[in-house]
């Protein structure tokens, strides 16, 4: 007798259960339980329903816990760790011994969210441009460093005296750098532009940057360890006017048909694309890791969830298409231009040297 059948039968003898369902062609397929620790980013595609059942066709059921990608090296106990890009990966593999070149099924830049309002007003003194006929916005990234060294201010800018919201120092909303990767790769971009467009890779190149980076930060206050507090304080009409995001946040929000009022979504002249990097310690780990790269479905659902899958970057672009906000089809519409990131110590490094640490 089928294995399904068995557990049909126990469960109606126990009068417990009535009744239990397995995914169609799958009853016979042993099932494993894969444990491992997540983004926040991702959280919503790993509780999707239709995940779910592929995962479970293909014999995994995952277990996912999310934290910042810089709070993961510790865990030694899961099958996988999936930070958002690849410095948090490497600090991994290196805590884990792992050789293995991890796998990177799918990636997301960072943008920049901001009500129209402010986008406008942004373009209205040279900080952002928009691109009439795609309907595309960029975030000039330059402009914004100068006004960072300069110390503007929202009331400083041309028509932002007609919005009362408008007040306080202009400046970007992002996590925190040492617990989360959002926020890092801010401090590795910035740092890129402040040392004439080189990476940094020495004391004399943190030393230059260091005081804008503190700058940067300092003028947040408290930051959050991941990037869902930031989006939905955002949503909520609450918070500073401009948040770096993950271009999936926005993306996601609007493919599954929820309300974005006026939000627009602003693309970085130099921006960073966050490899979302899978670090597996067991074999389990790696079927995960091989399943979100190569299976059709799994790639098809990770475009909804607003990821750019690897191996099917036009996924993401056909779903979006038409869309409002506008979304780069691809990343050279956008005439986004992407810089190398410090080696993990001296990002490390940086970081410290941005939160004010000695250095």
């Amino acid at each position: 007798m089928r294995r399904a059948l068995v557990i049909l039968m126990a469960l109606v003898l126990a009068g417990g259960v009535t009744y239990a369902l397995f995914p169609e062609g799958d009853d016979d397929k042993d099932v494993v339980e894969v444990s491992g620790l997540i983004g926040s980013e991702k959280r919503d595609f790993f509780q999707d329903p239709q995940v779910v059942a592929e995962l479970a066709k293909q014999g995994l059921k995952v277990n996912v816990e999310s934290v910042g990608s810089w709070l993961m090296d510790g865990e030694t106990k899961r099958d996988f760790a999936f930070p958002a890009s690849q410095p948090p990966a490497d600090k991994l593999r290196d805590a884990w011994g792992i050789k293995e070149v991890p796998v990177q099924p799918f990636y997301s830049p960072l943008v920049i969210l901001a009500h129209r309002p402010v986008a406008d007003v942004l373009r209205q003194n040279n900080l952002a441009t928009l691109d009439e006929s795609t309907g595309l916005w960029t975030f000039r990234m330059d402009a914004y460093v100068a006004a960072l060294k300069a110390g503007s201010t929202w009331p400083d800018l041309t028509g932002a005296k007609d919005h009362a919201e408008l007040k306080g120092p202009v400046f970007l909303t992002t996590t925190d750098p040492e617990t989360s990767s959002s926020g890092a790769l801010h401090i590795a971009l910035l740092s890129y532009l402040l040392n004439n467009r080189q990476v940094v890779f020495d004391q004399t190149g943190i030393d230059n940057t260091k005081k804008v980076l503190y700058t940067a930060t300092a003028l947040q206050g408290g930051q959050q360890s991941s990037s869902d507090e930031p989006f939905k304080r955002f949503l909520a009409g609450v918070g500073n006017p401009l948040v770096l995001a993950y271009e999936s946040q926005a993306a996601a929000l609007v493919l599954k048909g929820e309300p974005t009022g006026d939000m627009v979504v602003l693309y970085p002249d130099t921006t960073i694309y966050t490899d979302h990097t899978i670090v597996s310690r067991t074999d389990n780990g790696r079927k995960l890791a091989a399943q979100l790269r190569d299976n059709p479905e799994l790639r098809r659902l990770e475009a909804r969830y607003g990821f750019r899958p690897q191996d099917d970057p036009d996924a993401f672009a056909a779903l979006v298409k038409g869309k409002t906000p506008a979304f780069a089809p691809n990343l050279t519409a956008a005439k986004v231009n992407q810089p190398p990131i410090p080696v993990p110590d001296v990002l490390t490094r940086l970081i410290k040297a941005a939160k004010g640490k000695a250095q």
